[in-house]
């Protein structure tokens, strides 16, 4: 025991030396060493000496994830635990970021010690990942001799603590902490990072401390727990001073919320940003099959990211995830939980993307093929639902896959300044916009929900400035929604030379790439001022779109101005004409400008601005104007011509409708169905016959007179029109009816009245009756009682016996001709 007490005296010297060189360098570094202090300050940065752009992809973090490896964990348990590890090291989404894997139990014995660097603090590139991967997998080792079946939660925050610290001693080095009777030794990767990158710890636990049989607490149990907790304050309060994060991940029903809750309140309280939900907290679900989830959505909490989560299913299985348009970067985990399970990844497009490289614009890199948990890690993923095929081997299928995305959106920012180069003391008008990196404009306000917008100023003769920008539609934003973010402030007055803008953008999953703008402080009024417009526009590749430049150049010289593009959608094919023009002195001018764009500009918003310079004042920026052109694919034909081509057969349908109605009356009025011929002879009737459906066809119905010796004559239907040899009576369809004789000419006949026919009379029932035609004042003698030599023709006309006045019938046969051309004409 004694001995037991001299070493823990020695490494808790050990670790106060160790910590002492990391407490200073933070110190040294501006990032606070007390509580409620932030680990990357909010104030504007100071103006750089030589501008640099920030790096491409999110910003890294170093990370542990702390597991309990205690005995009162099952082995599913554990197991779940350290697939849950290996989603947070396989997922993260930067290729700069660290991370590390502890495992933690207690020291009871000689040679035990309570903690297991499993995974060294690796670089999550690609080859770290695999490392990564492949060393987790330790966590499901137990080792009974060599770690013990408590839970000794301070040594646990003091190992993850140390090794984020001091991991910045140099290539191959590191620090080791050991407990009890036992001595720890550790390799650490990379070289030294650059202040200011979040420290993070995820602690992963089924219970509560339990160190009542660890010596180095004391000599008995109740001493062992109560100095047990005093420790863990003393650790806490460690990893506040250095920074750290702590975020609790419990589960099961035995566990202390209260130590969680301190665990998480007692680290350093920094954010990644001011969203709240941002700043460590304790979480606890049920069992540990939800702990991968609660993870993985900690781990994006703290890491200012976003989760998407997809469908689950047993291979094989078609599963997916959506990835909104504004995700510049993220991760698909696969936990899949045996190594035998082949996945194949595609974009929203269908197609099958590589498992490393480039594609379409985008980067992939997939690891951990071999192990339980695969993702595939994206830059400027395509947005839309992807799809993860699984499939597995014979007896390798029967557990549910699930399929989760990890992204952040990093936008880029475009600004516009009014005036371009203000005055000191002159109040500034400041108006965003933001795009991806794959050049997509952001111009749906719901993706941007919770955005919150600042910008900082600084430069020469003033302390830096920061100010919010809004897109409320109140003084001075223009209009709300339309997802540009403005704001105003006052130069300071003492603001001399170089100015430099950067804007932060907040919110759940986005963050910004704190682009700098550049401008100078104008000396007195300028002599040349501009104004700025660019039409609004949805144009073909290929079109053009119009601008207004206003000049006022109150020099008695001329000035040469430079248009100029900013800010420009990645392959973006734009060309400003004229690119310069001149101000004549002493006035005002207006002069038109037009932005052609390229045939191969992408479809989409067009993100950038317009500048304008002059180039006679040190190419100083005069104004700008964001395009607000949006470029859509040409139509097609059927695009282009679909309303004629449709308002044609409509036409046409009507018309068709119109004449097919009027034909269809038309027949139905010259019908002659249903119609009742009798023939009679001096009164008395002989015979009759009536026209059947489809007897009469364009109103016509041929029918003869037989005339059988010893019998009386009969009415017979003549088909096919019967020719000049039939008597044929047709109806004109204006309720008027003819009858032509065979061999006459046509003469109208009225319903109910006999007309001559050879040596009978025939009476037509049932039709329209006929309208007077050509009726004299006197009645005439009926046509079956004119002579027979007077029969042959249709005239009649006269005197005498025929009626006072005339009843003269033009038409064929007039003349008496009885030939068949006559029949033709008429009917």
């Amino acid at each position: 025991m004694q001995w037991t007490n001299r070493g823990s005296a020695l490494l808790l010297a050990g670790a106060l030396l160790a910590l002492a060189g990391p407490l200073a360098a933070t110190t040294a570094s501006g990032a606070p060493g007390v509580s409620g202090a932030r680990a990357v300050p909010r104030t504007a940065p100071a103006a750089p000496a030589a501008p640099t752009d920030p790096a491409e992809g999110p910003d890294p973090i170093d990370f542990a994830v702390v597991v309990d490896q205690s005995a009162s964990l099952a082995d599913k348990d554990l197991a779940r635990e350290t697939e849950a590890a290996a989603l947070l090291v396989q997922g993260e989404i930067s290729e700069r970021s660290r991370a590390a894997v502890i495992g933690f139990g207690s020291s009871e014995k000689r040679g035990q010690s309570p903690v297991h660097d499993v995974c060294q603090l690796t670089v999550a590139d690609a080859a770290g990942r695999e490392r990564l991967s492949d060393c987790v997998q330790e966590l499901g080792r137990r080792d009974a001799a060599r770690m013990g079946p408590g839970t000794d939660f301070p040594a646990a925050v003091r190992q993850a603590v140390t090794r984020l610290t001091g991991a910045a001693a140099g290539p191959g080095a590191g620090t080791g902490t050991g407990t009890g009777t036992g001595t720890g030794t550790g390799t650490g990767t990379g070289g030294a990072k650059k202040p200011g990158t979040p420290k993070v710890v995820f602690l992963l636990t089924d219970g509560k401390l339990d160190v009542a049989d660890s010596p180095e607490y004391g000599t008995d149990r109740e001493s062992r727990q109560s100095n047990g907790a005093k420790r863990l304050v003393e650790e806490l309060a460690r990893a506040r001073a250095a920074g750290v994060q702590i975020w609790p991940l419990g589960f099961g029903g035995e566990l202390d919320r209260a130590s969680l809750t301190a665990m998480a309140e007692g680290g350093y309280r920094g954010a990644c940003s001011e969203i709240p939900g941002s700043a460590p907290r304790m979480r606890v679900v049920d069992t540990s099959a939800e702990i991968d989830k609660a993870l993985q959505e900690t781990f994006a909490a703290a890491r200012c990211a976003r989760i998407a989560h997809g469908t689950a299913g047993k291979p094989p299985a078609d599963l997916t995830v959506t990835i909104p348009p504004i995700a510049t970067d993220g991760s698909l985990t696969v936990a899949k939980h045996d190594p035998k399970v082949q996945v194949t990844y595609y974009d929203p497009a269908g197609r099958k993307v590589p498992v490393r490289g480039e594609f379409d614009g985008s980067s992939f890199e997939v690891s951990g093929q071999n192990g339980p948990v695969e993702a595939l890690r994206v830059k400027n993923p395509l947005p839309g639902p992807w799809r993860v095929h699984i499939e597995a081997p014979p007896g390798h299928g029967d557990r549910e896959v699930a399929v989760r995305a990890i992204w952040q959106g990093r936008l880029r920012s475009a600004v516009v300044l009014d005036p371009a180069s203000p005055r000191a003391g002159e109040r500034v008008k400041v108006e965003v916009q933001m795009q991806t990196r794959r050049g997509v404009v952001i111009t749906d306000p719901h993706q941007l929900a919770g955005l919150s917008v600042a910008a900082d100023l600084s430069g020469e003769g003033f302390e830096p400035v920061s100010f919010r920008l809004a897109d409320d539609g109140k003084a001075p934003d223009a209009k709300a929604g339309d997802v540009r973010f403005t704001g105003t402030l006052t130069v300071p007055a003492g603001a001399t030379g170089a100015l430099e803008l950067v804007t932060r953008m907040e919110a759940p999953g986005i963050t910004s790439d704190r682009r700098p703008l550049h401008a100078v402080v104008a000396e007195g009024a300028p002599l040349v001022t501009a104004a700025l417009t660019v039409d609004s526009a949805t144009v073909h590749p290929g079109a053009t779109v119009s601008g207004t430049l206003d000049v006022t150049n109150n020099d008695s010289a001329p000035h040469t101005l430079r248009l100029g593009l900013a800010d420009q959608t990645p392959g973006a094919d734009l060309v400003v004409a004229p690119a310069t023009v001149t101000a004549p002195p002493n006035g005002s001018t207006r002069i038109p400008f037009t932005v052609t764009v390229g045939k191969s500009t992408p479809f989409g918003a067009l993100g950038g601005r317009i500048t304008v310079v002059d180039t006679a004042d040190g190419d100083r920026t005069l104004r700008g104007a964001f395009l607000n052109v949006r470029v859509v694919e040409p139509p097609t034909w059927w695009e282009r011509w679909w309303k004629a081509v449709i308002g044609g057969v409509v036409l046409v349908l009507l018309v068709g409708t119109f004449v097919g109605i009027r034909l269809f009356f038309r027949r139905r009025r010259r019908d002659l169905t249903g119609v009742t011929l009798e023939l009679s002879q001096e009164g008395r009737s002989l015979d009759s016959l009536t026209v059947r459906r489809g007897q009469s066809p364009g109103g016509v119905f041929a029918f003869t007179v037989d005339e059988p010796y010893g019998a009386p004559a009969t009415l017979r239907r003549v088909p096919g029109g019967g020719g000049s040899s039939a008597h044929v009576l047709r109806s004109t369809g204006a309720g008027e009816l003819l009858l032509r004789p065979r061999g006459g000419a046509q003469v109208p006949v009225r319903t109910g009245e006999p007309a001559g026919l050879g040596d009978h009379e025939l009476v037509v029932r049932g039709g329209r009756p006929a309208p007077a035609r050509g009726r004299g004042r006197g009645r005439g003698t009926p046509w079956s009682r004119l002579p027979r030599r007077s029969r042959g023709g249709a005239g009649g006309g006269g005197e005498g016996d025929t009626g006072e006045g005339s009843g003269r019938l033009t038409g064929p046969g007039a003349d008496g001709s009885s030939d068949a051309s006559a029949y033709d004409v008429n009917f």
